[in-house]
């Protein structure tokens, strides 16, 4: 995953490519996803599960998976790494109480073995 993927997919000339969105529950994920895509953002409910948006930028189609953050599915976080070719973490800068968590989580991220190649 990540920037060495994607150049590998550019040299392969294939136009598909996954994108992850994590992050804690409430910190914009949704949001983000649906701005890109020029959608409607007055009404967000919490994403249980995933949510996954297509969108075509140039010549890409990227697949981004909006991914929940609520503290029961976060151990799921990890069925998603596979084929996937970016991460996005998305982190609410401005909810200073949950900025530890925050960096917990994505410690707990970053130690995923199939994220580290």
């Amino acid at each position: 995953m990540g920037l060495l993927s994607i150049i590998r997919k550019i040299k392969r000339k294939e136009k598909e490519m996954r994108i992850l969105m994590v992050g804690l529950d409430n910190s914009g994920k949704t949001t983000i996803v649906l701005k890109i895509n020029g959608e409607d953002t007055s009404v967000i409910s919490p994403t249980l599960g995933f949510n996954i948006k297509t969108i075509t930028y140039h010549k890409y189609m990227l697949n981004i998976w909006d991914v929940g953050g609520q503290k029961t599915i976060r151990s799921y976080w990890r069925n998603y790494f596979e084929q996937t070719d970016g991460l996005v973490w998305v982190v609410d800068s401005s909810d200073l109480r949950r900025l530890g968590d925050c960096k917990m989580e994505l410690e707990n991220l970053l130690k995923e073995e199939v994220l580290n190649y």
